[in-house]
This record gives structure tokens, sequence and C-alpha cells, in this order.
């Protein structure tokens, strides 16, 4: 599966990258002003390889890879475009707890990536016949 590749590189760059925000977030509220300039492009980047992810996700599938991963993929895009919003609107009574979950469906995300679980598909054909009986 050549895709479960690239898919496992574009979500491992995913997840560093959202794992990143939180720490340049704190960093801001320690008083550098420098990390909070870094916050909102890293975050609109963020976005933008949670697109790819979500593209190779849907070819990964396509080629004969779980249906979950363009799932997971569309919900942290989706995810990610309400953080921004909520980001930039100041609401931080969402964006904090958005960018938790962020980073934990993110990080979780790229590690089933590497699983053997991630390499198999699930079938019918795969059911042993006594369990469909």
């Amino acid at each position: 599966m050549k895709f479960l590749a690239a898919l496992r590189l574009v979500a491992a760059v995913h997840a560093v990258a959202v794992c990143l925000q939180p720490l340049l977030a704190g960093a801001y509220l320690n008083g550098s002003g420098a990390a909070m300039r870094l916050h909102e492009p890293i975050g609109l980047g963020v976005a933008f390889v949670a697109l790819a992810q979500l593209l190779i996700a849907v070819l990964y599938w396509r080629s004969g890879g779980r249906g979950s991963a363009p799932l997971v993929s569309l919900l942290l895009l989706a995810a990610e475009g309400f953080q921004i919003g909520m980001g930039y609107s100041r609401e931080l009574a969402l964006h904090v707890p958005l960018g938790v979950a962020t980073v934990a469906i993110a990080c979780a995300f790229a590690a089933w990536t590497f699983r053997k679980t991630a390499r198999v598909r699930r079938t019918a054909e795969a059911v042993p016949s006594e369990v469909l009986a």
C-alpha cells in the first residue's frame, strides 16, 4: 500500500505541527511575543497539512485501506477550521479545549497509521464464516 507510507508521513508531520501549537501558546503566556507571531501562521499551515492528510487518506482508502482514515482526517480538518475561527475571535473558552482534543486525535491517528491494523482492510471475506452464521 503505497498510500499508507504517504499517509504515515503526512500524519506524523501533522501531529508534530499540532503539538507545537500549545508550546507556542505557553511561551506567549510566558511573555514571548514572537511565540504568538508564530502561532498564527503555523496554525494556518496545520490546516493545509490536514487538507493534504484528508486527500491522501481518501487515496489510501480507495486503494484498499481503512475507511476510518478519511473520516478521522475530515474530522480533524473541520475541527482545525473551527479552531482557527475561535482563535481569531478570541473565544478561548472554546479554542483551548478544542486544541487539546485536536492534539489528542492527531497524535492518536498518527500512531494508528504505524500499527498493523492500518495495513489491513476489514472485509466480509476476512471474517470467519462461523461468525457470520
